[in-house]
């Protein structure tokens, strides 16, 4: 029935500085910006190279996270990469803060976090 996730949606509380982050900072792709007037939001729909996407939204007043990274519903979003050291140095030019690599006790894969700049958990994930 399921064939892969289509999007995860994001809800940021400074649209300007997040749109910066995902577009410039992570290199996704601007599919369409809109901005829905009755509701006071941006929408802005990403893409990753292998069709998935990323919606983000501004919605005036959105509660903040209630707790960094154990909060019930989704905990956190990971991008594979093929690198996860050269997109740690990448992203760690760029300024952001990047946890140090660690490996997964079940896949030997390497794997890595970051936040957005409202601080939902992003995870770099070793693809191959």
């Amino acid at each position: 029935m399921l064939k892969r996730i289509h999007h995860a949606a994001i809800i940021c509380s400074d649209y300007p500085r997040s749109k910066a982050f995902y577009v410039d900072v992570l290199g996704l792709e601007v599919i369409a910006e809109n901005y829905r007037q009755a509701r006071d939001s941006y929408k802005l729909d990403l893409a990753l190279p292998d069709g998935s996407q990323i919606e983000l939204f501004s919605f005036p007043e959105a509660p903040k996270r209630p707790s960094y990274p154990e909060a019930q519903g989704l905990r956190h979003l990971a991008f594979c990469v093929n690198d996860v050291s050269a997109a740690k140095n990448k992203l760690e030019q760029q300024g952001v803060e990047v946890e140090p690599i660690r490996v997964d006790e079940f896949t030997g894969k390497q794997y890595t976090f970051f936040a957005d700049p409202d601080g939902l958990p992003l995870e770099l994930y070793q693809s191959e």
